[in-house]
């Protein structure tokens, strides 16, 4: 695949994660390296929405490490026990976050992130490996529709682990 994504010209989220979701595929399918891998996917995601920021967690020395994402500077080591990266990692489930300041032990990484979406994701063996975190710049900005796609992104990204 061309390092080049097709998005649709339209606001409709199932059309454009629709038309995103094969290219992504494709885009990893072949690459064995994951930094490449999650580095892709963060940059898909954040030109297909242009989401405020879009990127990994990876489990490393007892935490969350930042790893690939695109959009501004980070927060670069999260407890896995602190904020929404944390509750989605210690829960293994999907956390949507509709008003950041109202989740009670927010890392407020920035202070324009103003509605959030984590997901974990998992190891063959069920233990969480990292987590994608989705932070957007308008209130409750992301849905079930967004989380449906994103997990079948997640998918693609499980399967080369």
């Amino acid at each position: 695949m061309a390092e080049e994504l097709i998005i649709p010209k339209t606001t409709d989220r199932t059309e454009v994660y629709s038309a995103l979701l094969p290219q992504i595929s494709a885009l990893i399918e072949t690459e064995s390296d994951l930094t490449a891998n999650l580095a892709n996917v963060s940059a898909a995601l954040k030109e297909a929405f242009s989401f405020f920021w879009v990127g990994f967690y990876i489990v490393k020395e007892g935490q969350l490490v930042l790893g690939p994402f695109q959009g501004p500077i980070a927060c670069t080591r999260i407890p896995f026990h602190k904020g929404v990266c944390g509750a989605s990692y210690s829960r293994k489930e999907t956390i949507t976050v509709p008003d950041v300041e109202a989740f009670p032990g927010h890392i407020a990484c920035s202070s324009a992130s103003k509605s959030e979406i984590v997901l974990p994701v998992f190891h063959r063996n069920g233990t969480v490996a990292m987590v994608l975190d989705v932070d957007s710049d308008e209130l409750d900005n992301f849905s079930e529709l967004d989380a449906k796609f994103l997990k079948s992104i997640i998918s693609l990204i499980e399967r080369k682990l």
